[in-house]
């Protein structure tokens, strides 16, 4: 294997699959990237086994010998990243060695066989079906798009949580629309996309957090299109030059609709940034453990109090449109509703809740597409 390039044309597709590679790894095979150089281009390939990201670069890299090795992924990232602009790099397998000559630099770092490379992962060739995958489903979103589902609901996903399958994104998809839905058993986050896929009424699958994250340093510096593949175990999403791969999480995601209050008693609606920058000055003096907050209305006025075992307070009064017949006095984890106030971005918002508070619903005016359950704090 032998190849030049320059730094700038392999310095993102670096960091983007070296993204998806541990540090620590107990098969050591899986610290290293495989390299494969071929006619066609230069393909990049990590993966931890439930992940798995891919590079091609089809332009801005010669191949003078097509071949493969794996090279340890993070060592071969900073030194990439250390080395100086607009030089070319050449980079080579020399005596089961991957040497990277710069200038005057030269750089030996060790391989592993490519045949110790996993080759049992998902989708190996990105054009196949895997066995049993017959009826998955094609679809594809606009960057802006795929931004705004996962910004709108990724805070709410529990993080480690026993019940395994909160612990990932659901994404469900009907002939008229697209659904996602995060909740770690407080909260509950959901954002509908107008325009389904024939065929796949009903489709439910949750994908990993890690997952999500991944997705997101993808498509963090590109504005293209997203192409989405989803099968019964496996999703696919691919932009430009990039594929990522993962595992669905094996579960059953809670039936988010039949969580939706529809008996609501009263609500009350108030500027959003104002809230925003009231509930994080009360947050400062909030309980550390519960990061309780009081919410307060009476005669068109919300009143914010926080206080902690230092007997310390904070109160702030807000004014807001109430509806309700009776005042109001309820708390909650201010993290949560300082997440819901950071992911929209109406004038206003709006939080309904049924008789008796037992859990409110939080909406932004004119971002119909999005709505948010919290459950409050009992005393």
């Amino acid at each position: 294997m032998k190849f030049r390039t320059s730094r700038e044309t392999l310095l993102r597709p670096l960091r983007v699959v070296t993204g998806v590679v541990e540090r620590r790894q107990t098969l050591p095979v899986l610290s290293n990237l495989l390299v494969e150089a071929s006619e066609g281009g230069l393909m990049l390939r990590g993966t931890d086994l439930e992940v798995e990201v891919v590079a091609e670069l089809k332009e801005g890299v010669d191949i003078a010998d097509p071949g493969a090795a794996t090279i340890p992924a993070h060592k071969l990232a900073e030194i990439w990243q250390s080395l100086p602009e607009s030089v070319p790099v050449d980079v080579a397998l020399e005596n089961d060695r991957a040497v990277i000559r710069c200038g005057r630099g030269r750089f030996v770092l060790a391989t592993i066989p490519v045949e110790g490379f996993p080759t049992d992962r998902p989708l190996q060739d990105h054009g196949a079906r895997t066995q049993g995958d017959e009826n998955e489903a094609q679809i594809v979103l606009s960057h802006a798009d795929v931004h705004r589902l996962l910004n709108r609901t990724k805070f709410a996903m529990a993080n480690q949580d026993v019940r395994y399958f909160l612990n990932g994104l659901l994404l469900e998809l009907t002939t008229h629309n697209l659904r996602v839905a995060a909740s770690d058993g407080h909260r509950m986050a959901m954002c509908t996309l107008e325009g389904g896929v024939p065929g796949t009424e009903g489709m439910r699958v949750i994908v990993p957090r890690k997952s999500i994250q991944y997705l997101e340093r993808l498509i963090s510096d590109s504005e293209e299109d997203v192409r989405f593949v989803i099968g019964r175990t496996y999703l696919r999403a691919t932009q430009g030059e990039y594929t990522l791969t993962t595992k669905l999480v094996d579960g059953q995601f809670p039936d988010v609709d039949r969580l939706i209050p529809s008996d609501l008693d009263h609500s009350l609606t108030g500027d959003r940034e104002t809230l925003r920058q009231a509930l994080n000055r009360a947050a400062i003096l909030s309980n550390e453990k519960t990061s309780d907050v009081r919410l307060q209305v009476e005669d068109e006025q919300l009143t914010i109090r926080a206080t902690n075992p230092e007997q310390e307070e904070a109160e702030e009064v807000v004014a807001v449109d109430y509806d309700g017949s009776t005042g109001m006095d309820i708390g909650f984890n201010v993290r949560y509703i300082q997440d819901v106030l950071n992911a929209l971005d109406t004038e206003s918002v709006k939080v309904s809740m049924p008789e008796g508070n037992s859990i409110a619903l939080i909406e932004g005016p004119g971002a119909e597409d999005s709505l948010y359950l919290v459950m409050p704090l009992r005393r």
